[in-house]
């Protein structure tokens, strides 16, 4: 079906897309792929690795497919572009600046609160007395770091997208995975968190 799509021009691809044709989506990605891989090959992440930013391009170019505006100036490839390159750079600055922390858990510090907020469910927040904020403060990092060490990278780059509003089908896609394998991920990702609390 994706080759059913090689002639036709991006403007026409995104109006299909939103007359509801989702197989758009998997052509855009694998077509500018190639783009993600040499900008991210241009770049360098502290404590990452190429294939982190090309993660991280993939969410850019996911993001500018979703948010493409025809009517606007800009041609679908230079929002792309953009897109991916803001993605990385941002990426980029957050590891300059957590440059004494490596990334090497690949959960941003975002996601990290999105996942103290799971965390905070389970403590006992009707306690406001110093000392006890304290040791839940030292409890949910005990928690955050049982849980690193619980998932595999794989797991952690499934999270992370997760987090981000990804859905498994979208994740598969930016990871190249089959859906199945990414909804089998996010089961054992529930299954470990559940166990670390």
């Amino acid at each position: 079906m994706k080759n059913a799509y090689k002639e036709i021009n991006d403007d026409e691809l995104i109006a299909r897309l939103r007359a509801g044709d989702e197989d758009v989506v998997d052509h855009l990605l694998d077509k500018y792929r190639s783009v993600v891989r040499r900008k991210s090959n241009a770049m360098f992440l502290i404590g990452g690795d190429t294939d982190d930013l090309n993660q991280e391009g993939m969410i850019g170019l996911y993001k500018a497919i979703r948010d493409y505006d025809p009517q606007k100036e800009a041609s679908f490839s230079t929002f792309a572009n953009m897109c991916i390159q803001r993605q990385m750079y941002t990426a980029v600055e957050a590891s300059q600046r957590k440059k004494h922390s490596p990334l090497n858990s690949y959960v941003s510090i975002d996601e990290r609160e999105e996942l103290e907020n799971i965390i905070a469910l389970h403590e006992n927040s009707e306690n406001s007395n110093p000392e006890t904020m304290y040791i839940d403060q030292e409890n949910a990092g005990n928690i955050r770091r049982k849980i690193d060490e619980l998932l595999s990278v794989y797991e952690k780059k499934v999270l992370n997208l997760y987090l981000s509003g990804l859905k498994a089908d979208e994740i598969a896609s930016v990871l190249e995975k089959k859906q199945k394998s990414v909804e089998n991920a996010i089961g054992r990702i529930r299954s470990k968190i559940h166990e670390a609390i």
